[in-house]
């Protein structure tokens, strides 16, 4: 049976979209080394994505925006990108097993929360892992065009040097404006104008 794993990179920033992975490891081809992603250096993360793409039997991306995640909530918009993740995939998993403890809506075969998956099950591994370097390097180009809240160094969190950049620069197109952080900035920037 094709278990397919599922996890997602981008709950917690401020800005950019949440990204998802879905993939479904080869059995005869397995990918050595994969582990959570958070527990990788970045180095071994993109070295391990290389080996996801060419090895798996399957993988596909899903996102949701910043619009999105307004809309919606972070945790819809999470299980939105997981789906779209999941509909990408040209092979049929008879098992999906999502880290966490939430699943999308998919009724195309059983799907299985499992917290800590993303350490304990390498399929959920190679998501993790492919959802974060894809997060990663969109943040890395986000930082070129959106200068001066250090995008490229926090990736979108909201660490100390994010929201002082966002107190003095406002939000920006991509910041999720649903965002306690954000909100505060968004009315401060009104507020000087």
């Amino acid at each position: 049976m094709l278990i397919a794993g599922v996890d997602e990179a981008g709950r917690g920033p401020l800005c950019g979209a949440v990204v998802a992975a879905a993939v479904i490891l080869d059995p005869y081809r397995p990918v050595a080394g994969l582990r959570d992603s958070k527990k990788l250096s970045t180095g071994r993360r993109e070295a391990l994505r290389e080996a996801i793409e060419s090895m798996a039997l399957d993988w596909a991306l899903g996102r949701a925006e910043p619009e999105e995640i307004d809309r919606l909530n972070i945790l819809q918009a999470t299980l939105l990108a997981m789906k779209r993740a999941l509909t990408a995939l040209s092979a049929r998993p008879g098992l999906v097993i999502v880290d966490g403890n939430r699943c999308p809506d998919w009724t195309e075969c059983p799907v299985q929360a499992l917290v800590g998956g993303d350490d304990r099950i390498e399929a959920v591994s190679a998501a993790s892992i492919l959802a974060k370097t894809t997060r990663d390097r969109e943040m890395l180009r986000l930082d070129a065009e959106y200068p001066g809240y250090g995008l490229a160094r926090h990736k979108g969190y909201p660490t100390r040097e994010h929201r002082e950049a966002l107190e003095k620069l406002g939000p920006s197109p991509i910041h999720r404006c649903s965002f306690a952080p954000v909100a505060r900035a968004a009315r401060i920037a009104n507020k000087s104008r």
